[in-house]
């Protein structure tokens, strides 16, 4: 299995940590994707009236309910997980993740019984939001404390492609229902299907997650008595610098990822004039590239190392970032497809070298609430606000493009913060006191 003071992992042992890692982020932003995929048909169910964009509006405010509460998960799953272990919270956030998931699928809807619907709704979104906030952070912990040091990216990038993978089968998910179901149908029972999909997938993550053991790190720091007692007060203390300087860089990991994944296919429609179908063709396409070159990223950037992997993916997105926009605004099919994998490689890459930051960057001890703090703070402001702020941005300006000059800011921004921090690439992840020294942000860096 694992050895608590080298950190030797067998392949297979981590092949498992793989699946148990990936399986829970699965289910997370699947539901996340098929909740905005099906919008306009949560909307009829929960939110009757008369005017439809009402309705949306509503549905569209319980969904970003779920992103005020993820900095708040993030802190007490990331305290608990710093305290009992990465795999005990870990299987807490995909029992409290999938359960709630399961919970929307026959939650009863407006027409039997009211008012109570829409604020159950509300409820348990709360609920999915509060998880999330403890799993994302948490997982990459798990597979980076088990992976070897030469090559955590390529198994971190794993948790990117379990990302991917699930925007893209949430996609398939919600076309196949919409092609073959009748709008009765549709709305009568239909769209419960995907979220009921949580509860075997759930079951599966939480054995594989307890069938496993907890992390060498972990265990390194608990055999050394090193435990930390207060582990918020200890991050906020000792890491605010390189919170604020990877959060930087999170940020443009958030926008990207959201502009990319999210919004995109709702630019292919407004600025492209593709159809719905067309534009959901074109983005499912790209979410498949994606998931296939994480790994390829992931080889690239234990290579190189994590500071010149900041410096590609800042420069390769403020290069691309505009013909990207341009092509998918220019109506063709062709155009649309090279213009949405090229910010693709940029979210990609800043995915993937984002997943070995969060845990390279903090300490064992605090590794958890300080990477959760910062992913779900940076996500919360800049990935929940991206298809608002780049809706705002043309509306305002009236050019198509103006997102794009949004993403080229943050990518500096991002650039500043991510050369702050040292190069944490060869580092280890189980020498307690030596990781406090070079995990730390140094002005020489």
């Amino acid at each position: 299995m694992a050895s608590a003071s080298t950190g030797q992992v067998s392949p297979k042992t981590l092949r498992k940590v793989i699946v148990a890692a990936g399986i829970g982020n699965f289910v997370e932003w699947f539901d996340f994707a098929v909740y905005g995929f099906l919008a306009t048909t949560i909307a009829q169910q929960f939110f009757p009236s008369g005017d439809a964009s009402a309705a949306l509006l509503k549905t569209f405010a319980v969904f970003a309910v779920a992103f005020a509460f993820r900095p708040l998960g993030g802190i007490f799953f990331g305290m608990l997980g710093d305290r009992i272990g990465r795999k005990r919270t870990l299987a807490m956030t995909i029992l409290l993740m999938a359960g709630a998931t399961t919970l929307i699928g026959v939650l009863p809807t407006y027409a039997a019984i009211g008012v109570m619907a829409p604020i159950l709704l509300s409820l348990i979104r709360c609920a999915q939001g509060f998880s999330a906030g403890g799993e994302y952070a948490g997982a990459c912990a798990y597979l980076m404390e088990h992976a070897p040091s030469d090559k955590r990216a390529w198994y971190g990038s794993f948790i990117p492609v379990s990302t991917f993978s699930a925007f893209a089968a949430a996609a398939v998910v919600a076309y196949a229902l919409e092609a073959t179901l009748s709008a009765e149908a549709m709305g009568s029972w239909g769209w419960r299907l995907p979220f009921l999909i949580a509860a075997p997938l759930g079951l599966v993550g939480l054995y594989l997650r307890w069938k496993l053991d907890e992390t060498p790190a972990f265990q390194a720091v608990t055999k050394e008595h090193a435990v930390a007692h207060s582990p918020l007060k200890e991050t906020l203390r000792n890491h605010g610098a390189a919170i604020c300087c990877l959060g930087a860089f999170v940020s443009l990991t958030a926008l990207s990822f959201y502009m990319f994944t999210t919004y995109f296919a709702t630019y292919l429609q407004v600025a492209g004039g593709l159809s719905r179908a067309t534009a959901l063709l074109v983005s499912l396409i790209a979410l498949i590239f994606a998931a296939a070159i994480c790994p390829l990223a992931g080889l690239y950037s234990d290579k190189v190392g994590r500071r010149m992997t900041v410096m590609t993916v800042c420069a390769l997105l403020i290069v691309v970032v505009y013909p990207s926009f341009l092509m998918a605004s220019s109506g063709s099919f062709a155009a649309s497809i090279i213009g949405v994998m090229l910010l693709a490689v940029g979210a990609v890459l800043c995915g993937v070298v984002t997943a070995a930051l969060l845990s390279e960057t903090f300490p064992t001890r605090t590794r958890y609430t300080a990477s959760a703090i910062t992913y779900n703070m940076a996500y919360t402001l800049f990935g929940g606000t991206a298809p608002l702020m780049a809706t705002w941005l043309i509306s305002t300006t009236g050019s198509n493009l103006s997102p794009a000059f949004y993403l080229i800011a943050v990518a500096v921004l991002g650039l500043a913060g991510g050369l702050a921090l040292p190069e944490t690439s060869r580092i280890s992840l189980h020498d307690v006191q030596g990781q406090e020294k070079s995990a730390s942000v140094s002005a020489e860096a």
